[in-house]
């Protein structure tokens, strides 16, 4: 299976976000997604900015580069800003809602579904597929069992993409939840998200840890964690694993997955994480409970 780094999810200064993709120009990833995805507001790199790095990195290594758009878009200058991204000429590009796969398909071009866009049956798949898909990435609440139903029922299948490290994006909305708890208006925000590279913790009356916050996005509190799956997902048929940026410890999540894929054993600094929606649990269902 191939390894994907997810786009970044987070507001990360612009030399850190050029710093972070030399540094995985150098890990065994072979598919590099990059582009903002989550709020047109953030201005470290605006469109033409995110062309400029992926041309960059495509001519400066063999790894395939391809441009994400936003997830939800909400002013013409967001549909302006995709519009740029789908007209880049050159990559390949990863379609995060329907306005995208409008206008990738009207022009003809290939493209990638993001996890946001939901397909979850075997006739989505097609009708997708008709307009040109040829990657889909599997919605993140789908389970083993779902998927393998979904594949089992296609005629003819895109390659098939999992998301198997990573804080999930849960949810989208109109409303800037880092704006309002910093008792913000959206409008006038200050793009104080970038104060929190790796979201901002939302737990439970009982101090349980529920959800990140990164703006107008929901993510898990806990990164999903498949590397223990990685045989099913093998036998599954999927052929891409997407391993999301992290402020963190990036390359050794790279590693991991990597030494999983030439048989090396799990790697125990890398135990922590969830994987209930991937066993048709609830989704913070943590490893080592499942493990027993």
């Amino acid at each position: 299976m191939q390894l994907a780094l997810g786009p970044v999810q987070y507001y990360w200064p612009r030399g850190d976000i050029q710093q972070f993709y030399a540094q995985m120009l150098t890990t065994p990833l072979d598919i590099i997604y990059l582009g903002e995805v989550v709020c047109g507001k953030r201005h470290q790199l605006r469109a033409a900015d995110w062309l400029q790095l992926a041309r960059e990195l495509a001519a400066l290594s063999d790894k395939q580069i391809v441009l994400s758009t936003l997830t939800l878009l909400e002013s013409n200058a967001d549909l302006n800003w995709v519009r740029k991204i789908c007209d880049n000429g050159q990559l390949l590009v990863e379609a995060n809602d329907m306005s995208a796969v409008q206008l990738l398909s009207e022009a003809g071009l290939t493209f990638v579904c993001g996890p946001a866009i939901n397909i979850y049956n075997q006739h989505a798949l097609a009708q997708m597929m008709s307009l040109g898909m040829v990657r889909w990435t599997v919605p993140v609440e789908m389970s083993a069992r779902q998927l393998g139903e979904v594949l089992a029922a296609c005629d003819r299948k895109p390659e098939v993409e999992v998301f198997a490290y990573g804080h999930m994006p849960l949810a989208y909305s109109a409303r800037c939840f880092t704006a309002r708890h910093l008792g913000l208006d959206k409008d006038s925000c200050g793009y104080r998200c970038i104060e929190f590279p790796a979201g901002l913790p939302l737990a439970s009356q009982e101090e349980q840890a529920l959800f990140l916050i990164n703006g107008i996005q929901t993510m898990s509190a806990e990164p999903v964690n498949l590397l223990h799956h990685y045989a099913e997902m093998q036998e599954l048929g999927v052929d891409i694993l997407r391993l999301s940026p992290q402020w963190q410890d990036m390359a050794r999540v790279v590693s991991a997955f990597d030494g999983a894929r030439r048989g090396e054993p799990c790697r125990e600094d890398l135990e922590k994480g969830v994987d209930g929606y991937w066993r048709a649990q609830p989704g913070l269902e943590l490893i080592a409970r499942s493990r027993g």
